[in-house]
């Protein structure tokens, strides 16, 4: 590592910036889950003060963790090895500062404009048409400098990285100005079936083509580096590429089996929602084999860990959402807690999971100096780790519970009590996650800001 890090910090100001980016806004992230957390125990505990309800604090919880950690962390990743991999340097620091700086200043809108009640009232689109607005200028900004990086490249080879970080870039900000419906400005959004299809078709593309591109180019980075071996098959990188881009992009109607929209929608949401085992199994057979007989040195390196653990919840989330495609078993999980807990391993195990191992595999590289702690790296790794897989055990319990009662035509309200325990181990594991990010957090700080000749001991 020792060479990496005479790289300096010097020209890695965006890299640094998305690492501190990432790492604050996961803390505020975390928290605003947990009080969410809290208030499905406890409703009147803060004295239903408006900013801080259950339907203000959940979509800012939401598109904190989604626009202010996964993102930003993954950027970090991704404008460290976009240079690297075309033998260049990023087009412009200046302007990668400058999107730092406005991703920012939009993070804090959301949280003001969300918490004082100003909202789209949409899943994933909640934020209002101003910040709408910003968002596609900042993925625009995002996307330019990445593709004049490529075009004064001197590498002749596109490696796969590059393909995913960029086409993610692109085709979210097209997605977004889709799903937000920036052309009605008074609202937000169509009327009736259309909106509905049109909000699930960017519902999970901003996973579809935002996160898990991003993952994936992280993912194909780092492995084979720590691994010090090439990629398995360069073939199978670009058919889990190409597949993802044709497979991905329809299943979002799945989200609207129980809705009159048309039969042949749903057809081809549910058929495709299956085939998504094919870009799946693809890319992780692809990383498996590249690391195969080399988990002695995955687990030695700080964000290969982190990564590698990301590759295993992308196999449990996936073949799960599969799975949650078909009506028979929409029937039962669908409208409960087994979805939220899909979600967290989705976000949180397998593109959080990836984006902190890609921030802590850039940021001692970038910065030229070690972590301050590694103790506080592991604390963190073990604290998420066990929260996201806890979560998704719970959760899972608690909406098989409701989905079976509901099917059996029990009302809500009957239900409550035997899932409060359920929301109080919710409320435990949350509290474990932020615990993680703050320790996370801090060591970023003090990372960027100690001098390794004058501390030794924290790595003890």
């Amino acid at each position: 590592m020792t060479t990496a890090m005479q790289e300096g910090a010097g020209k890695n100001q965006t890299v640094l910036g998305f690492c501190l980016t990432a790492g604050l806004w996961m803390t505020v992230g975390a928290l605003a889950g947990l009080v969410a957390a809290i208030e499905l125990i406890a409703p009147d505990l803060l004295g239903n003060i408006a900013w801080l309800v259950f339907g203000r604090i959940r979509p800012i919880h939401v598109n904190l963790v989604l626009f202010g950690f996964v993102t930003p962390g993954l950027l970090a990743t991704a404008f460290y090895y976009v240079p690297r991999l075309l033998g260049t340097r990023l087009y412009s620091e200046k302007l990668g500062l400058l999107t730092v700086i406005l991703w920012n200043i939009f993070l804090i809108a959301a949280v003001v404009t969300l918490a004082a009640g100003f909202t789209q009232g949409r899943e994933y689109a909640e934020l209002i048409w101003p910040l709408d607005i910003l968002v596609a200028v900042l993925f625009a900004l995002v996307f330019y400098n990445l593709i004049m990086t490529v075009k004064q490249r001197q590498e002749p080879l596109l490696y796969v990285s590059v393909w995913y970080v960029c086409a993610g870039i692109f085709l979210t900000a097209l997605t977004y100005c889709l799903g937000n419906v920036i052309w009605r400005p008074d609202s937000g959004a169509l009327t009736g079936l259309p909106d509905a299809i049109l909000l699930w078709f960017y519902g999970h593309n901003i996973f579809g083509l935002l996160l898990t591109p991003l993952s994936i180019g992280a993912v194909y980075y780092v492995i084979p580096r720590v691994c010090r071996s090439p990629l398995y098959s360069h073939t199978l990188s670009l058919l889990g590429f190409w597949s993802l881009l044709v497979v991905y992009t329809h299943i979002g109607t799945h989200h609207l089996l129980q809705v009159p929209v048309p039969t042949w929608l749903k057809v081809i949401a549910t058929v495709d929602s299956v085939g998504m085992v094919i870009p799946v199994m693809v890319v992780l057979i692809n990383i498996w084999y590249t690391a195969k007989g080399k988990l002695g040195e995955i687990h030695g390196d700080t964000g290969a860990k982190f990564i590698f653990t990301g590759t295993i919840m992308y196999f449990f989330v996936s073949i799960q959402g599969s799975m949650m495609s078909l009506p028979q078993v929409q029937r039962v999980t669908h409208f409960n807690n087994w979805v939220v807990g899909h979600a967290h391993i989705g976000v949180l195990g397998f593109a959080g999971m990836v984006a902190l191992g890609g921030l802590y595999y850039v940021l001692p590289r970038a910065a030229g100096k070690p972590f301050y702690s590694s103790f506080l790296v592991d604390f963190h790794y073990w604290m998420t780790l066990i929260g996201v897989t806890g979560f998704g055990v719970v959760l899972t319990i608690a909406g098989l519970i409701q989905g079976n009662a509901w099917l059996n035509g029990e009302t809500v309200y009957r239900v409550l009590p035997q899932v409060h325990i359920y929301y109080i181990l919710r409320a435990s594991l949350g509290l474990m996650i932020f615990s993680g990010a703050l320790a996370g957090f801090y060591n970023i700080i003090k990372t960027l800001l100690y001098n390794p000749g004058e501390q030794n001991a924290h790595d003890a």
